[in-house]
C-alpha cells in the first residue's frame, strides 16, 4: 500500500513588514517563524523546513538553532533545513547539530543537503567558489559515511583524513533522515541515488511535469544499483487566500519585490504581471483559493509520484499576519482536499 502524501512548509525567514509598512527586525522575523511553525504543528502538518542564508533579506542563518526553539513548542511536526549549504560547512558539525536537534525534538530532525543557489556563504566562511562542485561532492561523501554511526575511516583532498573516528552525539533511534536537494542537475539526481538518499526537487519555475525525466532517472539509477528507490519530495512557492483574486493581489507586489531584488543580482529582467499570472496558472507557483492550490498540488503529486509536498509559504516582505492566514488555509482546507483528490 502506498504511503499517504506528506505535507510540509518551507521558509527562508524573509524579512517582512509590520502593520504600518515598516520593515521589522531580523530578531522579530525569527520569533514570527517560530510562531508560524507552532501553528503548522497545531494544524497537523508533517514538516517545517528553514532555509540557510547569509544576507540582509533573509533572517535565518542558523536553521538548527531556530528549529531547536520550535522543538520546545511543538509535539509532532518534523523539523529540518531547506536547505543546509553543505559546501561551505563542515560535515561533522552539520551532523552533530542535527543529531542534537534530533535529541531535543525526540526524533523529529531531518536535514536537506544542497549546494545552495546563493553563494554568500562561500566568501563569508573562506571557501573558494571555484571549487563549488568539488566542495559539495567531497563533503557529501563524508556526511554519507557519518550516517552509519559506525567508526569512520575516510580520505579526501580538502580536509584531513579520519581514522576509525566516532562522532557524537549519536542519533538515538535509527539514522538521521537526510535528503538531497536538487534544482535540476542530472548529476545531483544520480548522486542522491548513489548514496541511497531521498530526493527533494526544488521546482521554482515552469510546469512541474518537466521534472518527470529527473524522477525517471532517479528510479533508473536505483535499479542499476540494485536497490529500491527512496522517497521524492517537491519544494515550490505558493500562497493561499480565500479566493484566487485575493491570493494573487496580496502576493503579487511582495513576490515581485523579492523576485526583482534577486533577479537584479543575477541579471534577470524585472518580473511582469503576465509572467506572474502564467506561473500561477501553468507554472510552479501555487497561489490561489484552497481548491485551486489543492488541485495543483494533486496534479504535481500524481505526475511525479512524490511522497511529500513542501510549500515555500514566505515571499519577500509579505506580512506575518498574512502568512499565518495562508498557513491556516493550507492546513485546514488544502491538505484535506488534496488527500481526497489522491484517493
Amino acid at each position: 500500500m502506498t504511503a499517504p502524501l506528506e505535507f510540509g512548509l518551507d521558509t527562508f525567514g524573509d524579512v517582512t513588514r509590520d502593520a504600518s509598512g515598516a520593515m521589522i527586525t531580523h530578531a522579530q522575523v525569527i520569533r514570527n517563524v517560530v510562531d508560524e511553525a507552532v501553528l503548522a504543528d497545531e494544524l497537523g502538518l508533517d514538516f517545517i523546513g528553514l532555509g540557510e542564508h547569509h544576507r540582509a533579506d533573509f533572517a535565518i542563518s542558523s536553521p538548527e538553532t531556530v528549529l531547536a526553539a520550535i522543538a520546545s513548542r511543538t509535539r509532532r511536526i518534523h523539523l529540518g533545513s531547506a536547505v543546509t549549504v553543505l559546501s561551505s560547512d563542515d560535515p561533522i558539525r552539520v551532523f552533530q547539530r542535527f543529531a542534537t536537534l534530533d535529541a531535543v525534538s525526540n526524533g523529529r530532525a531531518e536535514v536537506i543537503l544542497g549546494r545552495g543557489s546563493f553563494t554568500e556563504s562561500f566568501p563569508l566562511f573562506g571557501f573558494d567558489l571555484r571549487k563549488y562542485e568539488e566542495l559539495f561532492e567531497e563533503k557529501l561523501d563524508l556526511f554519507a559515511a557519518l550516517l552509519s554511526q559506525k567508526p569512520v575511516t575516510w580520505d579526501g583532498k580538502l580536509r584531513p583524513p579520519l581514522r576509525d573516528q566516532l562522532v557524537y552525539p549519536p542519533v538515538e533511534n535509527g539514522t538521521l533522515k537526510t535528503w538531497i536537494g536538487v534544482g535540476g542537475s542530472p548529476q545531483s539526481v544520480v548522486r542522491a541515488a548513489h548514496y541511497d538518499l531521498p530526493l527533494m526537487l526544488a521546482i521554482i519555475g515552469g510546469d512541474s511535469a518537466r521534472f518527470a525525466p529527473y524522477v525517471d532517472l532517479y528510479h533508473r539509477a536505483f535499479r542499476e544499483f540494485g536497490c529500491p528507490a527512496r522517497p521524492i519530495g517537491v519544494h515550490s512557492p505558493g500562497y493561499v487566500a480565500e479566493t484566487d483574486a485575493q491570493a494573487r493581489e496580496e502576493l503579487w507586489p511582495d513576490y515581485k519585490a523579492m523576485r526583482d531584488r534577486i533577479g537584479k543580482e543575477r541579471g534577470w529582467p524585472p518580473m511582469g504581471r503576465d509572467e506572474f499570472v502564467h506561473e500561477a496558472e501553468h507554472g510552479s507557483l501555487y497561489v490561489g483559493a484552497p481548491e485551486t492550490v489543492a488541485r495543483k498540488i494533486a496534479k504535481t503529486a500524481k505526475a511525479l509520484g512524490i511522497s511529500r509536498f513542501q510549500l515555500k509559504y514566505s515571499a519577500g516582505p509579505l506580512p506575518h499576519e498574512k502568512l499565518m492566514r495562508s498557513i491556516e488555509l493550507y492546513g485546514r482546507k488544502v491538505v484535506p482536499m488534496v488527500r481526497e483528490m489522491m484517493e
